[in-house]
């Protein structure tokens, strides 16, 4: 199989670390054009600097702000900047250079995931084909999914998430391929920091560690060398620093490892000797690592579409999360490759790439990990983006191999990485994502601060949790890392018909969240999956009383409630739509919005096989025709002051129809979406002026104080 020879290109160092510069640079600068796209849009700018582009971020930012700002001083969910890698090297280049903290937030995944590229090359190099390593870095630096996760604006662990792991995978593949214990000791430390930069990822690199190990016994079997190996990384996942904070344990750790390299080094001791202590520390490896469990687990995490299933039946949120749905092929190849015909090159180039070079089967887990996505979802298509633009690039080297022309034979294999890079480069320039909120959304969160202590609390849906730490400096009760049963509370909140409910159920969920040391609050008020478990029905229905005894005031809870809640309203009800006795639908509110409609010839047609006829007042909805209770129309003055215009049409019917004259759209609800918390507060400012005190009403968001 010569043809799946690779060419030896003895290239000298200074021109490898020239590739590598060049593809670091083309990296950052495809992430600068979304700088290029928005840099002029004045509402994406805060603090004279652009803002973000995903939610998580701000829980990162939050961190560094405690660190450099002392704030969040009452949130129990503010992360230290010592708990992740990168809060961590936020607060360092902040405190250490006069770059401002948003300018940091901004950058830095664009600047650390570029260096995805320096194990690529180095990949490449070990087999002496550093220019396939660089082809292959400048696709995978760039390829759809890496780049949607670690674009300029995208804060997040992401950015560690397939960088952090390729340099593992280099030193593993380096220990084989040169047979060094020092590569073994550089692959340890590398899978010792990889928690602190990103958690969710140890699953990926523990399953490449065991692959690690099963090679080595299989082809080194009688060699010293793959016994010492093979103790080394298994010692990278003893909690030897537990005691310790981070990343303090971590340095421990890995002091500890680099000790037991140096023992390796200067003991020798029979083969025999090294084979029992391998075996011994593999177990330790599986046990402290949690190898298996840990993999199951995330498996399990991300395939499960159901409710709760023990105690009482909590509706999950993996059932509403895109990135945790199932997705067709063609999304699975576009993400990992740019199209379905790169990830098929990809594929067959890796399979080819394993057969002549078996190391790269070390790389499986991220192979696999990326497939996994067809059921697991779009987050777990980052994985294999560098390892099947590697296959792709060794792909287009066996076809050149049937070239005898170097110039013509490079030439193809730089035409064919450009023809792969096309559809990712195309993306980029289209994918024009927004900040996480324009400038008039953070004004009022910043003049809330102003209003509001950081002890209150601000309750609203998951996704706004982590901004409104950030910007506000109050609590949530939800936010985008705790949003499992407390979700059905939020939501029971804004989709109750009974304002009082909702007003004593917020005061009783967070007067319970910080009395009971932050517990899950649906948990701890429902006694849920104790022997004592409350009637959830019954207990909710006394919550309609006045006379309800709650627990004293400790702070102040604000409402927050943004028109683009509108949007994603009909999930949210999801999440109190059911009967928590038995998980089963109760009657499904009726709540459609619509800001894509056309007027013609007295026929408002609002999307999905919905529309109005205005001269006999009926809806035909699909094949149905209901008649439409009322027609009522809300729009501001030039002041900012609520218009309102209610027309009954037939008082007998159960639809009425909203038209949101300000906003250009339509909402059709029934009586019970009607009258809910979130429609009377912010759509018709129909509030109980005993229960509730308008604090910033603002047409875009509002919110309200409770007086309760």
């Amino acid at each position: 199989m010569k043809f799946l020879e690779l060419p030896k290109e003895n290239l000298s160092k200074d021109t490898i670390f020239g590739l590598i510069l060049i593809a670091y640079v083309f990296s950052i600068a495809m992430r600068l054009i979304w700088v290029y796209q928005f840099n002029d849009e004045e509402s994406f700018h805060w603090m004279g600097q652009l803002m973000i582009n995903t939610n998580d971020g701000y829980f990162f930012a939050s961190g560094a702000q405690t660190a450099l700002e002392n704030m969040h001083t009452f949130n129990p969910r503010d992360p230290s900047w010592l708990d992740y890698g990168v809060t961590f090297l936020t607060v360092l280049v902040t405190k250490l250079t006069p770059i401002s903290l948003e300018t940091v937030t901004l950058f830095m995944p664009a600047f650390v995931a570029s260096l995805v590229v320096i194990p690529i090359i180095l990949i490449g190099t070990l087999f002496n084909a550093p220019l396939l390593g660089f082809f292959a870095a400048l696709i995978g630096s760039i390829a759809w999914s890496y780049y949607n996760r670690t674009m300029t604006g995208y804060y997040d662990t992401d950015m560690f998430a397939a960088m952090a792991p390729m340099f593992v995978l280099y030193f593993l593949i380096n220990s084989i391929e040169e047979y060094k214990l020092k590569s073994a000791l550089y692959a340890s430390l590398a899978i010792i920091i990889y928690p602190f930069l990103y958690d969710q990822g140890r699953a990926v690199v523990f399953a490449m560690a065991v692959i690690y190990f099963i090679y080595l016994v299989i082809f080194h079997k009688n060699e010293t060398n793959t016994y010492k190996s093979i103790i080394l990384v298994s010692s990278a996942t003893f909690p030897i620093g537990i005691l310790f904070p981070s990343p303090i344990s971590y340095l421990i750790q890995m002091a500890v490892v680099s000790g037991i390299y140096f023992l390796l080094q200067k003991k020798e001791l029979e083969l025999k000797k090294y084979i029992y202590l391998s075996i011994v520390s593999v177990l330790l490896f599986l046990y402290f690592g949690n190898v298996f469990s840990l993999v199951l687990g995330k498996v399990f995490y991300y395939l499960d579409r159901s409710t709760e299933s023990v105690g009482l039946h909590f509706f999950q949120v993996n059932q509403t999360i895109r990135e945790a749905g199932t997705i067709p092929f063609e999304t699975m190849a576009n993400r990992i490759s740019g199209s379905t015909i790169g990830v098929i090159v990809s594929l067959i180039g890796y399979i080819l790439l394993v057969i002549r070079y078996r190391p790269f089967i070390l790389a499986l887990p991220l192979i696999g990990i990326g497939v996994f996505s067809l059921i697991g979802g779009l987050r777990f298509t980052v994985y294999a983006v560098p390892i099947a633009a590697i296959g792709a690039v060794y792909l287009f080297y066996v076809i050149s191999n049937f070239i005898s022309n170097r110039w013509l034979k490079y030439s193809f294999i730089a035409l064919m990485s450009g023809v792969m890079l096309y559809p990712n480069i195309t993306h980029i320039i289209e994918y024009k994502v927004p900040t996480v909120f324009n400038k008039s959304e953070v004004k009022i969160l910043d003049q809330l601060k102003t209003i509001a202590s950081p002890k209150d609390y601000t309750l609203t849906w998951w996704d706004y949790g982590y901004p409104i730490w950030y910007y506000s400096d109050t609590n949530t009760l939800i936010d985008g890392g705790k949003h499992s049963n407390d979700n059905f509370i939020i939501s029971k909140i804004l989709a109750t018909d009974s304002q009082i409910q909702a007003a004593n159920l917020a005061r009783l969920s967070v007067e319970t969240y910080i009395d009971s040391n932050y517990s899950v609050v649906a948990d701890t008020i429902f006694k849920n999956r104790q022997k004592d478990q409350l009637d959830p029905n019954m207990f909710l229905e006394n919550l309609k009383s006045e006379d309800y005894q709650l627990p004293q005031k400790s702070c102040d809870i604000y409402l927050y409630l943004p028109y683009k809640m509108l949007g994603i309203f009909p999930t949210i009800l999801q999440f109190s739509d059911l009967d928590l006795s038995t998980g089963n639908k109760v009657k499904s509110s009726f709540f459609y919005y619509s800001s894509r409609f056309i007027q013609d010839k007295g026929i408002i047609y609002l999307g999905n096989n919905i529309s109005l006829y205005k001269k006999t007042g009926m809806l035909h909805l699909g094949n149905r025709k209901v008649p439409l209770k009322e027609f009522i129309t809300v729009g501001y003055s030039m002041d900012g002051k609520l218009l309102k215009d209610k027309n009954m049409v037939n008082p007998n019917a159960n639809i009425s129809l909203i038209f949101l004259k300000s906003y250009g759209s339509f909402i059709l609800l029934d009586e019970k979406m009607l009258n809910s918390t979130f429609v009377k507060l912010f759509i018709l400012e129909e509030y109980d002026k005993d229960l509730f005190e308008p604090v910033i009403m603002d047409p875009m968001t509002k919110i309200y104080r409770l007086k309760r």
